[in-house]
């Protein structure tokens, strides 16, 4: 299944793929689309960073980037990416432990056997998203 609306370095890089990761990757997509929309973020931008393909608001200010990957040395798994410098991946490593795997500062990693995790997902998205906006209102709060 291929997004013919996303653009064309991530149709390539995506297209390179397994057929899990590839299926995976477009439910990904449209999930990180929606979780945008449902939190009035504006539009998404997509991009390929480091040669993976990558979502981030465009609006300044907003959130972090979320980045994807597959790699045949770990064929079962579609990785998720999160700014090192955010508390992004321990908050997830806490809320969802029963994910494959997470190194708590940067990497997560999804199943391609069975399910996606959509909560996970969505809320992975959501949080990296507004990852900004949801700092500064903590910051006004004190």
């Amino acid at each position: 299944m291929e997004d013919s609306h996303a653009p064309a370095p991530i149709l390539s890089t995506i297209d390179q793929w397994s057929a899990p990761a590839q299926n995976a990757a477009w439910a990904c997509r449209t999930l990180f689309h929606t979780i945008a929309q449902e939190n009035n973020l504006g539009a998404l931008g997509e991009s390929l960073k480091w040669g993976q393909p990558a979502w981030r608001p465009v609006k300044p200010r907003t959130g972090s980037t979320l980045r994807m990957d597959w790699s045949p040395s770990s064929p079962d798994q579609l990785a998720l990416f999160v700014d090192c410098k955010t508390d992004l991946a321990e908050r997830m490593r806490d809320l969802y432990p029963d994910l494959p795997a997470n190194d708590g500062r940067r990497r997560l990693a999804v199943s391609l056997s069975g399910k996606l995790p959509e909560q996970a997902l969505a809320h992975l998205a959501q949080m990296t998203f507004t990852y900004h906006l949801n700092k500064r209102s903590i910051a006004n709060v004190g």
